[in-house]
């Protein structure tokens, strides 16, 4: 179970068991000795309607001064996610799992890929922009931040009107995270998330799904970082586009924001 590429065109292989690397590849990029190289991962489960797109935008990208590595972690989807990615180029790392594991370990295994400076979190759904890439990384590459978190609630970007009791769930699960961990977010289950990879590799992760939200929000205040937040617009997606969160999840951020906070 080999994963592979290269800085300076050789692969180099990296063992993330259980996980299957979909092939070795290289990626050769230009970097002057100022560029910084930003790891964006995708975790991405049954997006074959989507993830063409996703990762076409997330390429399509410039932020001066850096240069992105796309790592997109097939998370044992059983539509056409795994052979569309395979297709994409040679420019993105695919990793494919067999069985269906969740977000969060999904991410992990991305992590634990990443060979860039700083880790940003991109879901495979069209519901975060790309586009807005500039200003998540701006805290963190003028050095004032060493974690960014989106917010769907600040700035005035625009947003889908979608769930109003999915709104007033993440509004009470933030409230509860920033009681416990003493910051005062606005969005803790924002997916947009852009981390220092040396504070984000030093890190214990150990939720599946979509308790990695509350998991790393918690374990990052406990590091008494530099946090900030930016406003993000948003694109929500109906059950019938294929949104995947839901009550229970929502029952499982509760218990991760109470034990992570708590116990570490």
């Amino acid at each position: 179970m080999l994963g592979g590429r290269g800085r300076v065109g050789q692969a180099t292989p990296v063992r993330i068991p259980p996980w299957k690397s979909a092939r070795a590849r290289t990626t050769v990029r230009s970097m002057s000795d100022s560029a910084v190289r930003v790891s964006v991962i995708i975790p991405a489960y049954n997006e074959a309607e989507t993830i063409r797109e996703v990762v076409r935008n997330v390429r399509a990208v410039h932020v001066p001064g850096a240069t992105f590595e796309v790592i997109v972690i097939d998370d044992g989807s059983i539509d056409d996610t795994g052979p569309i990615c395979m297709s994409l180029g040679d420019e993105i790392d695919v990793y494919q799992r067999q069985e269906n594991q969740g977000k969060g370990a999904a991410i992990r295994t991305g992590i634990a890929c990443a060979t860039g400076d700083f880790i940003l979190i991109q879901d495979a759904d069209l519901e975060y922009d790309p586009a807005e890439y500039p200003k998540l990384l701006a805290p963190i590459l003028t050095g004032k931040a060493d974690v960014v978190i989106g917010s769907r609630f600040a700035g005035s970007g625009a947003h889908r009107v979608v769930y109003f009791w999915h709104m007033v769930g993440n509004r009470f699960l933030t409230l509860l995270s920033n009681v416990m961990s003493d910051l005062n977010l606005t969005d803790m289950e924002c997916g947009y998330k852009v981390f220092r990879a040396k504070l984000l590799k030093q890190i214990r992760l150990t939720e599946n799904r979509f308790g990695f939200e509350p998991e790393v929000v918690a374990k990052v205040a406990k590091q008494k970082c530099r946090i900030y937040e930016v406003g993000v617009s948003y694109h929500g997606r109906t059950y019938a586009e294929g949104k995947k969160i839901g009550v229970k999840d929502g029952l499982r951020a509760f218990y991760a924001i109470a034990k992570h906070n708590l116990i570490g």
